[in-house]
């Protein structure tokens, strides 16, 4: 190991270190992250190295002084990774240890040809990125026509870009050589269709069926209007009901943004029916479970109000993504606000995966739902979905 600390040392001292990687766990169970990232910034004139200790989809940060820095990533590799990549200007640093902590240093060309940026909050960069004018934008007057954005309209472009992060992550789940079939129930004004057409149709250049269904004919009329306006020929609008839409067999992506209360479960169903390979959901208005949870344990919460009607919703999109687990896809709960600066609601990303410990699941689950007194709205019409031999248990 005595090599490895030399090399890292040298590349601190030196400031030639531009991102390091840790990664290959000695065993699984001793920690709760995957992998870390570092990278140097500048802290008051200081130089530290940030540490990126990455959980799932969660990430916590740690700028940590660079006198400190290289004792840092030796305990990381002396006690939790087997793997590093150490990339600098000159050449990148391939670290292999063996569990008898033998170690292998293999020199590649750089990969990287830029010095590294130490601005610590450096400007955001955006999917939509602000300068360059983007027409749908323009047209509904979040950018002006030299692509600067309106100063009361940039929440809305922050909220439009976050969207398209979410979509951005699972662009590799989406069907490729194909058209992509996507519904957007409930898509009120449409900002997010547009902005998800714009970037699948023109930035990815994707072949697209995009339909926007609203009960609202006003609206629909005027995001026919400026679809035909913008030129995007394979994006329509109609009018109609979630529960009552049948028009396709198959569906790729399915968008729900604050269908009210069961409302959600029925645009998952759908979802789940059509075998769409992503689901992206923001509930709304959740009432089913608020009338129906009952638990002793639970008093001191439920008793008020506010509580109930807050843990009620969590509670309801917990059951929603257990479900979804449960029907042959991997869910994640985001953040995300939506486009009318209301608090900030959860968004469930849903990704089509199949496998896993169904049974495991279930138990879980079940014992969840009945803990809480739920009779879930969409385990009901989604039971013949559902693994027979896990249901057939209650």
């Amino acid at each position: 190991m005595e090599s490895l600390n030399t090399l890292i040392v040298q590349l601190i001292n030196n400031r030639t270190l531009i991102t390091a990687t840790l990664s290959q766990l000695r065993s699984k169970g001793e920690v709760s992250y995957t992998k870390v990232q570092i990278k140097p910034v500048e802290l008051k004139g200081k130089l530290h190295y940030q540490f990126a200790y990455y959980t799932g989809p969660k990430v916590e940060h740690r700028n940590i002084p660079a006198e400190e820095a290289g004792a840092e990533m030796m305990a990381l590799l002396r006690a939790t990774f087997r793997q590093a990549l150490l990339c600098t200007i000159e050449a990148d640093y391939q670290v292999l240890i063996s569990k008898k902590y033998k170690v292998s240093i293999l020199t590649k060309s750089a990969s990287k040809q830029e010095a590294p940026d130490l601005a610590h909050n450096r400007k955001k960069r955006y999917v939509l990125d602000e300068g360059e004018p983007v027409p749908f934008l323009v047209e509904l007057g979040i950018m002006n026509s030299e692509g600067k954005v309106l100063a009361k309209k940039y929440d809305k472009f922050r909220q439009i870009n976050r969207f398209l992060e979410m979509v951005e992550d699972v662009l590799a789940d989406l069907p490729a050589g194909r058209p992509l079939t996507i519904v957007d129930f409930g898509c009120g004004k449409s900002y997010l269709t547009f902005a998800l057409y714009h970037y699948l149709a023109v930035r990815e250049r994707r072949e697209l069926n995009v339909v926007g269904l609203d009960l609202k004919a006003d609206v629909i009329a005027h995001c026919s209007q400026l679809a035909a306006k913008l030129g995007y020929s394979q994006l329509k609008f109609l009018v109609g009901d979630i529960a009552d839409y049948n028009e396709l067999d198959q569906v790729d992506m399915v968008v729900t943004l604050h269908a009210c209360d069961t409302a959600t479960d029925a645009a998952l169903e759908k979802a789940v029916r059509w075998g769409a390979s992503v689901i992206l959901s923001v509930p709304c208005c959740q009432h089913e479970l608020f009338n129906q949870i009952e638990s002793e344990v639970l008093n001191p919460l439920l008793s008020h109000g506010i509580l109930k009607e807050r843990f009620s919703a969590l509670a309801t999109d917990a059951i929603r993504a257990k479900l979804l687990d449960l029907m042959g896809y991997r869910s994640q709960l985001l953040e995300f606000i939506d486009m009318e600066h209301t608090p900030k609601n959860i968004l469930i990303r849903a990704v089509k995966a199949g496998g896993g410990d169904n049974d495991a699941k279930w138990r879980e689950y079940s014992a969840f739902r009945d803990f809480l007194g739920a009779k879930p709205y969409l385990e009901r019409v989604c039971a013949d979905l559902l693994p027979a031999e896990l249901t057939a248990q209650d």
